[in-house]
């Protein structure tokens, strides 16, 4: 079967050069709660409009909702769904838990998709979301062939992939690098875009471009995804020009249409239309590599004469028109009818005047034919036209062309009519209270040196949470007391996940009783196991619903966002115990590259360390600089991949803030530190000690757009 097209309309004249040129579905942004707020997007009268224009033509229009909301937001965001749903939306986008958990309550006849943001890879996530009632799972950009038959294989529900347009470096929903150095977050759509800017690897920042990935074109692949049963194919672009719009869409459009590769001029004009030194298609490959990345020069200059003919043809507003059958009948004695249909199952019937007897000419079904074919500039067309004309009669043309006018008018509010769907009371949360008087410190190492015995004599943490990789490496636990807790890959994919068990078996067996869940992906992967779930940073926890929803999963705690301010964690109704940073160097990116080896051309050893040509990645010398000679630790991550760590050390020691938000733990994460400076910042901790050398606050207290 046919993937559905689905085309990005960051404005409306986006939409109209979507339509135009082929698009199956459109995807949109109204209100405050969409991960493109920079592009125009729509108001109210533009948004009702956009619905009607595309569901006269056929075409769905699925909504995007999918940032992180807060506590305060999140009644307005129900009511922009609730809005949406009752002027006939087709679906809704979402990233945070909280309000997928509200609109599918509230709204349960509200089709939801599980956005890119929330980062599924595997088909034990999709699977779990799914369950919870998801229709359809947009899987992330770095999924592989292989990734997405496999998730396709095994996914109850429709399953959505991005074909064409921008890569993000990080794995979308886990980025917090604009909002830590600029205030602006991705998760809340302000990003900024660091990832554009140069950087060096091990070395000062010049003129490379390490974070900067060419374009997708995935356009001869096609097949493959259909093959697949891949049921969606993504076009990015909601920032970008309505001419671009149309250039892709055609393009696409007709690859799918005609079921074939594109030709050298199609694939010429994409990458006039928009691309970043050429494109890549090496994540569908499973390849990395330095080849992926490329820039745009500042001033390059759009294909004038390309853009031009697009935007001449979509403006005419006639190349989408609807094919219908049309059927009339002039009988002497009775009001004239018309019906007409379409081809998903509507049928209209209008009626004219009595016809009178001739008194020069007779109506004959060839002239009746022909001034009900007279469609021009509305969005249909004729197929077939039926007529019955009883001999002897008359009929001005001005009633024809007003039957035929009813009759279009009439399908055309049976084809935008919205459905009925139920809208019930916000169910209230929990009456529970996990709020703690003073958290408890639990701590979170890097690398097993970094557990020292003068670190667990100081005082006893109520956790500790050691990296699944790492534990794979342990013999023994190094002392009793704290619970022990086994931290989940943010990253993997479902080949994996026999070896992932295997070192849990082991975690198990050496006396580790909890696990750290960062993607919904880890509960099917951990489920049965018998391990305590705590929630991690990577689930993105904005508001209280969020932790009612993760409370159902079976959590016995959630890590807040690190993004949300002091206040905003004092409010949350704590249904769940709640976790926050309050010490270490926070995680800027995951990355599918690894950075060192796109630098240095590294291998994997027969251990499956990364080993580059000037020392091994798991050394901690490796870093990313920017043009103001800012230091970004870069750490390597399950899979050959590359976290980057903020610059500076999050420091909140001498501030008792943190202490009174109701928190039931607060954590330490170690990533470079030395044993023995993990031993002094836990004193410290435990001292109040006052800041020294580099720090930041975070935001805690300054919050992002």
């Amino acid at each position: 079967m046919r993937p559905e097209l689905l085309a990005p309309a960051g404005s409306p004249e986006a939409l109209r050069a979507a339509v135009q040129n082929g698009a199956d579905a459109v995807y949109l942004g109204w209100g405050d709660f969409n991960a493109r707020r920079g592009a125009k997007n729509f108001s109210d009268e533009e948004f009702a409009a956009a619905l009607t224009y595309c569901h006269e033509r056929g075409v769905r229009v699925f909504l995007t909702l999918n940032t992180l909301v807060t506590d305060r937001e999140l009644p307005a965001a129900l009511e922009t769904a609730a809005a949406a749903a009752r002027l006939g939306v087709d679906a809704v986008l979402v990233q945070d838990w909280g309000l997928f958990d509200l609109l599918r309550r509230a709204l349960p006849d509200l089709p939801l998709h599980a956005s890119t943001q929330i980062s599924l890879f595997t088909s034990g996530g999709a699977k779990e979301i799914a369950a919870d009632g998801c229709e359809r799972v947009v899987i992330a950009r770095e999924c592989s062939a292989e990734d997405t038959r496999t998730i396709c294989e095994n996914c109850p529900v429709e399953v959505e992939v991005f074909a064409h347009g921008a890569l993000c470096m990080c794995y979308s929903g886990q980025c917090e690098m604009s909002a830590l150095i600029g205030g602006r977050s991705g998760n809340r759509g302000r990003c900024a875009q660091p990832c554009r800017l140069p950087y060096g690897v091990n070395a000062p920042a010049k003129n490379a471009y390490p974070l900067s990935l060419k374009d997708s074109c995935l356009a001869d692949r096609l097949g493959e995804m259909a093959d697949m049963g891949v049921a969606c194919v993504k076009l990015e672009g909601r920032m970008k020009r309505p001419e671009y719009v149309a250039v892709i869409t055609r393009i696409y459009a007709r690859l799918l249409e005609e079921g074939r590769s594109p030709t050298s001029q199609e694939l010429a004009e994409l990458e006039q239309a928009f691309s970043r030194s050429g494109f890549t298609d090496w994540y569908w490959q499973g390849r990395h590599g330095a080849a992926m990345f490329g820039t745009r020069p500042e001033n390059a200059p759009d294909p004038k004469e390309l853009f031009d003919e697009a935007r001449r043809a979509y403006e005419k507003d006639s190349l989408r028109t609807v094919p219908v059958d049309l059927s009339c009948s002039v009988t002497a004695g009775a009001p004239c009818t018309l019906t007409a249909s379409d081809r998903d199952g509507h049928t209209v019937t209008v009626t004219g005047p009595v016809p009178e007897a001739a008194r020069t000419r007779a109506l004959d079904g060839l002239e009746l034919e022909a001034r009900l074919r007279k469609t021009g500039g509305t969005a249909y067309r004729c197929d077939t036209v039926v007529t019955l004309v009883d001999e002897g009669l008359s009929l001005p043309a001005s009633a024809i062309n007003a039957l035929r006018r009813d009759a279009l008018a009439a399908l055309t509010a049976a084809r935008i009519a919205p459905p009925k769907r139920r809208e019930l009371p916000a169910p209230p949360l929990p009456d529970i209270d996990c709020s703690a008087e003073v958290p408890q410190l639990t701590l979170s190492v890097a690398r097993l040196e970094q557990l020292s015995p003068a670190l667990l004599d100081l005082r006893r943490p109520a956790r500790v949470d050691i990296p699944l990789e790492e534990v794979s490496r342990m013999e023994a636990l190094p002392g009793e007391g704290p619970a022990w807790c086994a931290v989940l890959p943010r990253v993997w994919r479902d080949r994996d996940e026999p070896e992932l068990r295997a070192w849990l078996e082991k975690a198990r067996a050496l006396g580790f009783t909890g696990v750290l869940i960062g993607n919904l992906g880890h509960l099917p992967l951990v489920r049965g196991m018998g391990f305590r779930l705590y929630g991690d940073y990577g689930l993105n926890v904005f508001n209280s619903r969020s932790l009612a929803y993760l409370k159902d999963k079976g959590l016995e705690s959630a890590c807040v966002s690190f993004e949300l301010r002091f206040a905003q964690i004092r409010d949350l109704k704590k249904v769940l115990p709640t976790e926050a940073i309050v010490y270490g160097r926070l995680p800027l990116m995951i990355t599918e590259n690894c950075l060192v080896q796109n630098e240095t051309g590294c291998r994997l050893d027969r251990q499956g360390t990364c080993v580059p040509k000037d020392g091994p990645c798991r050394g901690q010398s490796n870093v990313l600089r920017d043009r103001t000679g800012a230091a970004f630790p870069l750490l390597p991550a399950y899979g050959h991949r590359t976290e980057v760590q903020n610059s500076k050390p999050l420091y909140l020691a001498d501030r008792p803030d943190y202490r009174r938000l109701g928190l039931s733990y607060a954590r330490l994460r170690f990533t470079t530190e030395t044993p023995e400076e993990c031993v002094r910042i836990v004193r410290d901790y435990l001292d109040g000690a006052p800041a020294g050398g580099d720090f930041t606050r975070g935001l805690y207290e300054r919050g992002v757009e």
